[in-house]
């Protein structure tokens, strides 16, 4: 029985070139999937026919946007997931559904090796074969670029003499990966950290220098989750597309960061998210409204932790796993309304409101109507500072006190 390999198939010049190159190279048949997770551009089927036309034996199209959205997006949203607090990440949470589709088409093909475009210092190269052998533990994983020395001059010229019918160009200034939760654009003059990303390196957003008129809109949550749009009924799919495309306006989302990758090294990467950064901005806000003060300190540990297991290609860890348990119980009382102003590449929060708040106006008020015993303040404070006060003592008992001798008060004052 000839051996088969499932391809993650994008319908770009690497992966199109990587049927024919592993055929030739291993004589295994190459079965392709792709994975639509709202990347845009070609519609699928065109995909699936320029698959079947460069080699492969079957092609697999699986349309998973609403999947993306709820299970992937959504648990990113409730997390707050910014990797070194300003990444939504846009790559990191597309790669374990990417994985589940092509386990499952390898299943399906009865394939024994799956294979993905990966080179060998990215990140997605660990995202895909540690998810793969996390799901499926006997399937092997091969990556044409980095094991079989595929390089983009090779997959040029391989494509112009087999005449596969997809675009051959040396010249590509950036690395980009899309889908709905945002977009990563690297490489090319962008390696140079001094440069400042110029006007075509954006497609998601407007910019933000010349914003049209403020937009204001209403975001309902239900226990974490944005289920409206000014009081109009969406699916997360949809709440994402809306938010891209209201923010995106607006210039909101744009992130130019160096990051620690995975791997070793740092790498400058410019996002664009209008959608992920408005919906974790208000989701942050309502949670301030709802979620006890020591259970929030306790879960932006549990965010960080979260947010640096999946980028780090670990999905379905046992930790990760473990964490969401905990952040799901936190979402229970975070339902509710939060206003937001999108304007100039900001999204301000302007009015929260919920049934659950734990906010009490006549507990903060400062006017008539106070609730608040202020009588008991002067206790609680000696309390609270009580060790603080012991260990002081004991300090000047043993002359380690706080040297105070040096006055920086004027002379005059002194």
């Amino acid at each position: 029985m000839t051996e088969r390999v499932v391809l993650a198939y994008s319908g770009g010049l690497d992966t199109s070139v990587a049927i024919g190159w592993i055929a030739e190279r291993t004589g295994a048949e190459v079965i392709a999937v792709a994975v639509d997770v709202g990347q845009g551009g070609e519609d699928l089927e065109v995909i699936r026919q320029r698959a079947l036309d460069c080699g492969a034996v079957e092609a697999y199209v699986a349309d998973a946007r609403d999947e993306f959205a709820e299970e992937y997006c959504m648990p990113a949203l409730r997390a707050n997931a910014l990797y070194l607090d300003r990444y939504p990440l846009v790559s990191a949470i597309s790669r374990p559904i990417i994985v589940k589709h092509l386990v499952r088409a390898a299943r399906q093909f009865d394939a024994q090796t799956v294979a993905h475009g990966c080179t060998g210092k990215g990140n997605d190269q660990v995202r895909f074969e540690v998810g793969i052998t996390s799901l499926a533990p006997d399937l092997k994983c091969l990556a044409p670029v980095r094991d079989l020395a595929l390089t983009r001059e090779k997959a040029i010229a391989y494509a112009e003499k087999h005449n596969l019918p997809i675009a051959t160009t040396k010249h590509n200034p950036f690395s980009i990966d899309q889908n709905v939760w945002g977009r990563a654009v690297e490489t090319g003059f962008l390696e140079d950290i001094w440069n400042a990303p110029t006007k075509d390196v954006y497609n998601y957003t407007d910019d933000p220098t010349f914003p049209p008129v403020a937009d204001e809109v209403i975001i309902t949550f239900d226990q974490g989750i944005p289920v409206a749009l000014d009081g109009v009924p969406v699916t997360p799919l949809q709440a994402i597309q809306e938010m891209n495309r209201r923010a995106g306006a607006q210039g909101v989302g744009r992130i130019d960061i160096v990051e620690d990758r995975l791997v070793g090294i740092k790498s400058r990467e410019i996002y664009e998210a209008p959608g992920a950064m408005a919906l974790i901005a208000a989701h942050q806000e309502l949670e301030n409204v709802t979620v006890e003060r020591e259970q929030a300190r306790f879960k932006r540990t549990v965010e960080q932790r979260w947010t640096e297991l999946v980028y780090d290609g670990m999905w379905f860890s046992p930790l990760k796993k473990s964490l969401e348990t905990f952040i799901d119980d936190t979402q229970r009382y975070v339902s509710g309304e939060i206003r937001m102003v999108l304007h100039g590449g900001r999204a301000t929060v302007t009015g929260r409101r919920s049934e659950a708040s734990l906010y009490d106006f006549n507990l903060a008020t400062y006017d008539e109507g106070d609730t608040f015993d202020q009588s008991q303040a002067r206790g609680f404070i000696e309390i609270f500072g009580l060790t603080a006060k012991l260990s002081a003592a004991r300090d000047v008992k043993f002359g380690n006190g706080v040297d105070l001798s040096g006055s920086t008060l004027p002379a005059s004052q002194a």
